[in-house]
């Protein structure tokens, strides 16, 4: 796979200087925006269980707040790099601007695998990237957020760590907190409701009805699951997923041509999203290797695991009857199989949008916390779908006027209005 020499940095930055050449921007606004404000590098010290000491290497990455606050994940991953987070804490500028939320972008990590660590070990890696950036991060500066291999419960030990350090109550210091603890209701569904949001748009413009439509999905973890649920709500058929198999280390494609029952496989998932194989086979599933996802017989490909993973080297496995994908993952897919995708005439639903329902759950969670009041599921998944279905029409719309692949209109749309902020502060 052409994957091992792949920067996801560099994956981000030609997609940001397309779009500077697009919008024709000047030198030092391309010089601020395709690198980031702030890196911060740093070193977590753990006392393990059996004992010994070990030094974790964390990060936090600020890529830009001109439009408000930092706002981004804090991803665990033992083959974390910085400039994944790099990538991603730019993709989340262009997110939060894209759907219009007053936020900018950062991203946070620790190379570590929680699979090997305890749950106190994991605590102590949360606090310590706490302690590490306590004055860097906070309500009004910076806001994290779960991502790979974090949870609700890692929120709330990183919060409990800052009110500690900081002697107050700071609820609107970090979102994903658990329901109760000044989480928000709806955020478990939010990127995969979102995702099926815009989706649903799309195919209102192509003009096709969601019950004539099959999907097949890459990944199934929180994403899928929800976006799964919500797309058979609204009639379309759910023919194939993949998941990665920690056990083999590898990931397969389960494939059942009449349609997947969500509740069953869900029974048979582990809390990672790996679906026990022989308990899939026993119930209908046909079990293919991981790769197979992409070649599927489906209208509607969603690919919602890792980034980098539409290439060059797979585009052309994309069944002849694919007319939509849509991005539930962050950079699934590498510029060179853009241009083959634009070619094939598929309608794209970039990332950035697609995906935004998570950070735009994530900002209504900052905005209840921060006035101490909080919505019920109803309203916060109704104000989601408002502000998915006006960014969708605006990408859309822009699409159409100018001509322009999806993927470049959001940027467009995106760039153009953090330019335009740190134009009007005098950034530049």
């Amino acid at each position: 796979m052409a994957g091992k020499s792949f920067n996801p940095f560099e994956m981000a930055q030609a997609q940001f200087d397309k779009v500077a050449d697009i919008l024709d921007l000047d030198t030092a606004t391309r010089d601020l925006l395709r690198n980031p404000m702030r890196e911060y590098h740093f070193s977590i010290p753990v006392h393990m269980d059996d004992g010994s000491m070990k030094v974790f290497r964390g990060f936090r990455v600020q890529h830009n707040d001109a439009r408000g606050p930092g706002k981004g994940g804090i991803r665990f991953h033992p083959q974390e790099t910085i400039d994944t987070v790099r990538a991603l804490s730019m993709w989340m500028t262009w997110k939060c601007a894209v759907v219009d939320i007053p936020l900018g972008g950062g991203k946070g990590g620790v190379i570590c695998d929680p699979h090997n660590l305890s749950a106190r070990e994991q605590e102590q890696i949360c606090r310590g990237w706490i302690r590490q950036l306590s004055k860097v991060v906070g309500p009004l500066v910076d806001v994290p957020a779960p991502d790979v291999m974090t949870s609700a419960q890692h929120m709330l030990w990183m919060l409990d760590e800052f009110e500690w350090i900081h002697g107050g109550h700071y609820p609107g210091l970090i979102t994903g907190k658990p329901v109760g603890m000044g989480g928000s209701l709806g955020r478990t569904e939010a990127t995969g409701y979102g995702v099926v949001f815009t989706i649903r748009e799309a195919l209102k413009e192509m003009g096709i009805k969601p019950e004539e439509t099959t999907a097949g999905f890459q990944g199934f973890g929180n994403v899928s699951q929800y976006a799964i649920e919500l797309y058979q709500k609204i009639g379309g058929k759910v023919i194939s997923v993949s998941c990665w198999d920690q056990k083999d280390q590898t990931s397969y494609t389960f494939v059942k041509k009449d349609g997947i029952d969500l509740k069953a496989l869900l029974d048979i998932t582990d809390r990672f999203g790996g679906i026990d194989k022989d308990k899939a086979r026993d119930i209908g599933y046909e079990v293919l290797p991981g790769d197979a996802w992409i070649e599927q017989e489906v209208d509607i490909l969603i690919p919602s695991a890792l980034e980098n993973q539409i290439t060059a080297d797979n585009v052309d496995k994309i069944s002849k009857r694919v007319r939509l994908i849509a991005e539930g993952a962050n950079g699934p897919t590498t510029p060179e199989a853009d241009k083959v995708i634009i070619e094939r005439g598929i309608f794209m639903i970039p990332d950035f949008l697609a995906n935004a329902g998570g950070v735009t759950c994530s900002y209504f969670e900052q905005v209840q916390s921060n006035m101490n009041y909080y919505w019920e599921k109803d309203e916060v998944l109704g104000k989601l779908d408002v502000k998915m279905t006006a960014a969708f029409l605006a990408v859309s719309e822009l699409a159409q006027q100018r001509k322009l692949f999806m993927r470049d209109a959001a940027y467009v749309i995106s760039v153009s209005r953090v330019a335009q902020a740190c134009t009007a502060r005098g950034w530049v």
